[in-house]
């Protein structure tokens, strides 16, 4: 599972942001790894510069094995709440996904 990150000018997508942030998605997607093959992150301050509540968005797109790619996002005040609110929802819909295949 190859993890891809894109930022925008406003959020600093340094190597240990980086590191810390896949490692916190790897974590969470251990159970899935043998079906994704790529995890891609979108980081972006909708209001740039600027102060707004929820203005960070992180947008994570699954690229699963022989199904169609899901994405979800989540907008929340800092970089970690979004990545973290983010990762929670790619995780629960894996897990209606890969439980409607068990079922079936």
């Amino acid at each position: 599972m190859t993890i891809q990150f894109n930022t925008d000018k406003t959020i600093s997508g340094s190597e240990k942001n980086q590191n810390y942030f896949t490692a916190m998605i790897a974590e969470a997607l251990t159970n899935y790894e043998d079906h994704i093959t790529r995890v891609e992150v979108h980081l972006a301050d909708e209001n740039g510069n600027k102060e707004g509540v929820h203005d960070v968005r992180c947008l994570l797109e699954a690229r699963i094995e022989g199904k169609q790619p899901i994405a979800v996002s989540c907008q929340d005040n800092t970089v970690e709440l979004a990545v973290s609110g983010a990762i929670d929802k790619l995780s629960a819909s894996l897990d209606t996904i890969f439980g409607r295949l068990q079922n079936h």
